[in-house]
């Protein structure tokens, strides 16, 4: 018999300075019994470094032809695709193929490693960014992740503050490929 998924509610206070955005987002996150702690929070953190109102999560790890979250044009197509981890990069650049813009948020612990052998390969793709996030950072996030989140979420200067239950800790967002974030 298959173990269900694990519900999390999130409540995020979102400030960020860098885009002008400043929303109270509210999202119910699926973790799949296969999925870490880690990569929760990273799709968390995902949908809070590109909010835009269109934006949902998608099935995920179920399904592969999916990104982790993604926004839609009313046509169907997609306007915006994002990952999280260290995907292969022919998944990004084909996904750059059929998506206005695609980000992926890169944290893993080999993220050095997957940097120096990947990176060059998605700097040609002019609607692909990817972002650094420091995966010790992820990693004190994942740490007694509870059923139910409340975040003060501030990003000011590609620098992320948050503030948990109580627990301050920031940490930079570092542009290995594209634009600002």
């Amino acid at each position: 018999m298959a173990l269900p998924s694990t519900i999390h509610r999130a409540v995020v206070q979102l400030s960020d300075v860098d885009r002008g955005v400043y929303e109270t987002l509210q999202a119910t996150l699926a973790r799949h019994p296969s999925e870490t702690a880690q990569r929760l929070v990273l799709r968390l953190l995902a949908y809070a470094l590109c909010y835009e109102p269109d934006l949902s999560f998608t099935k995920g790890i179920c399904a592969g032809d999916e990104p982790d979250l993604w926004s839609k044009e009313p046509d169907g197509r997609v306007r915006l695709w994002i990952e999280v981890g260290t995907p292969e990069p022919e998944r990004l650049l084909k996904a750059a193929r059929h998506a206005a813009r695609v980000v992926l948020l890169a944290a893993a612990p080999s993220r050095f490693r997957w940097d120096a052998i990947y990176r060059d390969k998605l700097a040609g793709a002019t609607n692909i960014q990817v972002i650094g996030v420091d995966y010790v950072f992820v990693g004190k996030l994942a740490e007694g992740l509870e059923r139910t989140l409340s975040w003060e979420l501030t990003i000011s200067d590609a620098t992320l503050y948050l503030t948990s239950a109580g627990q301050s800790v920031e940490t930079s967002l570092e542009i290995l490929v594209g634009g600002a974030a």
